[in-house]
């Protein structure tokens, strides 16, 4: 029986308001990015859905190092456990 996970996460990025547009292509250029809505004042809800949580820190930090963000903040993470046989047997 061979375990997997997924990791789901969502991160508040406050942004310029100015430069929105921009930091909104530069996330999705991100893999398993989703973004989820987005306010005047510059802050984008973004959804990650990933197999590790590597990959969730190091998102955090490439899209924090983007030009115009201002912070972003991990507000959710959850790990669902499934097990890979059992859908590839159905």
């Amino acid at each position: 029986m061979a375990l997997q996970e997924v990791h789901i996460s969502s991160l508040v990025v406050h942004v310029k308001p100015a430069y929105l547009a921009a930091v909104k292509d530069a996330i999705l250029q991100f893999p398993n990015t989703e973004i989820h809505g987005e306010s005047e004042e510059g802050k984008i809800i973004v959804v990650l859905e990933t197999e590790n949580q590597g990959y969730v820190t190091d998102t955090i930090d490439k899209i924090n190092n983007l030009e115009h963000v201002l912070t972003t903040f991990l507000v959710y993470h959850q790990i669902e456990h499934f097990d890979s046989q059992s859908e590839d047997d159905a």
